[in-house]
C-alpha cells in the first residue's frame, strides 16, 4: 500500500483541493497533510491541513517545499516554476499535472542539460494526465530517485 504525507504551501486554490483530496483518501492518517505557510499566521491555513508551519518566509518556502522526496506540481505560476526548478538541482522526482500553467508546459521535459542520474535515462519532468496516473509514476519511480543536492556529491569527493 503506497502512502504519502502530503506537503503544500498551506493556502486555497489547488493547495486546499489537494489536502481535502488527501484526507478522503482510504489512506489517509492524521497528519498526512502539511501546509508551510508564506507568512507568519497560522489562521491563514486551508481548513484541511494537519500540521501548519507558518514560516514567513514567503516565496523562500518553495525551497523547502522542493526537499520532499517528490514534487507534483499542478498548473501554477512563477511560485510553483520555481519548486519545479529547486526540485530539479535537488535531484527530485517531478511530477506535472494537468496541461495548465507550468506544469503544463514543462511536462515531459528536461528543465536543462544537467545529468541528474547516471542510471535513470529518461529522467525528466513526467507527464501525468490524471491524479491516479500521477500516484502510479510516483510508485514507478520514487524508488530510483534516491540522490540528493550536487554540492553534498562533490564534497563527498573532495574528503
Amino acid at each position: 500500500m503506497l502512502q504519502y504525507r502530503i506537503v503544500t504551501g498551506g493556502m486555497g486554490g489547488v493547495m486546499e483541493a489537494v489536502c481535502s483530496g488527501a484526507k478522503l483518501s482510504k489512506n489517509y492518517r492524521e497528519g498526512d497533510t502539511i501546509g508551510l505557510l508564506p507568512g507568519h499566521s497560522p489562521e491563514s491555513a486551508n481548513p484541511f491541513v494537519d500540521i501548519v508551519i507558518p514560516t514567513g518566509l514567503d516565496f523562500g518556502r518553495n525551497y523547502i517545499v522542493a526537499h520532499a522526496d517528490a514534487v507534483v506540481a499542478i498548473g501554477g505560476g512563477a511560485g510553483t516554476l520555481s519548486e519545479i526548478c529547486y526540485a530539479w538541482m535537488h535531484k527530485r522526482l517531478i511530477v506535472a499535472l494537468g496541461k495548465e500553467g507550468w506544469a503544463g508546459k514543462l511536462a515531459g521535459k528536461k528543465l536543462d542539460w544537467r545529468i541528474r542520474y547516471q542510471d535513470i535515462k529518461d529522467d525528466r519532468i513526467f507527464a501525468a494526465r490524471n491524479p491516479q496516473d500521477a500516484v502510479k509514476i510516483l510508485g514507478d519511480w520514487l524508488p530510483l530517485y534516491k540522490a540528493s543536492y550536487a554540492a553534498r556529491e562533490s564534497l563527498k569527493r573532495t574528503k
